[in-house]
């Protein structure tokens, strides 16, 4: 029997398979095991961000600070600084680490003489989720960069994978919610500036979200997104469901075996 309403799939299969391929990429390079057992699902709320402050430049080093620690980078070398302080060209100073590369347990082996430095956008100041999204990428950008090993499909892709990275990261919630910033009714308060610069469409980060989410199943990964994703994030469970449970990957297998260990 034909369907005459049948429901299109999320996204492609090609998407797909990068998505899933970069996600196994970075449980493979970035310790998928700290994913498992430590990353959390960062929430825009102020049990997250309880900070006050009182400045511009108080409130993007509180930011940042918050991002590198649920990143698990509290240990890297790297500062904040205020954009005119910044300097674009930087090379990526040489450091290691003795065992584990995130979290509390990641230690230098030699620090660099200079902390690498990130800087901030001063237009998101007022749109907090923007500022934790780019935060986050840039964190994310630094690892893929650090560790040398490209993402799958090479360098051209670093900025797509660097977008997935975050969301690894557990930053998926406001990666969701800052691809595409709506105008408004009169768009007097819309500031196209302070939007951050997505590398993938909606639906692909709403599906690597619900991606990561999949192996956290004691979150609601769709409460806190804006409310025309949470169809997106729906469907995106759905295409995923069907993916994972024909999957021959190891990782992914291994993972989903530790999912169901935490269920029982």
């Amino acid at each position: 029997m034909l369907t005459l309403f049948k429901s299109q799939p999320l996204l492609s299969d090609s998407e797909v398979e990068w998505l899933i391929d970069t996600f196994v990429w970075a449980c493979e390079q970035f310790d998928g095991q700290y994913f498992m057992t430590e990353t959390q699902i960062i929430e825009p709320t102020g049990a997250f961000f309880p900070d006050q402050v009182t400045s511009v430049e108080q409130m993007a080093s509180t930011v940042f600070n918050r991002v590198s620690h649920y990143a698990g980078m509290q240990a890297w070398p790297i500062s904040v600084v205020n954009p005119q302080q910044h300097m674009p060209q930087q090379s990526m100073p040489m450091f290691s680490f003795i065992d584990e590369i995130r979290g509390e347990k990641a230690k230098l082996v030699k620090p660099p003489a200079l902390n690498m430095q990130l800087s901030y956008n001063p237009n998101q100041i007022n749109q907090p989720q923007d500022l934790v999204a780019s935060f986050a990428g840039s964190l994310a950008t630094v690892m893929i960069y650090h560790r040398g090993v490209l993402p799958p499909g090479g360098e051209e892709q670093i900025a797509a994978a660097s977008d997935a990275l975050a969301c690894f990261l557990g930053f998926g919630v406001m990666m969701s919610n800052t691809v595409y910033q709506f105008k408004g009714g009169c768009g007097s308060c819309y500031n196209p500036y302070a939007n951050r610069q997505a590398a993938l469409t909606e639906p692909q980060t709403v599906f690597m979200h619900a991606l990561i989410c999949h192996f956290k199943p004691q979150v609601d990964g769709k409460k806190h997104l804006k409310p025309h994703l949470r169809s997106v994030y729906k469907k995106a469970q759905k295409q995923l469901r069907l993916y994972i449970n024909d999957t021959p990957n190891p990782i992914l297998l291994a993972l989903e075996e530790q999912r169901h260990a935490r269920l029982s």
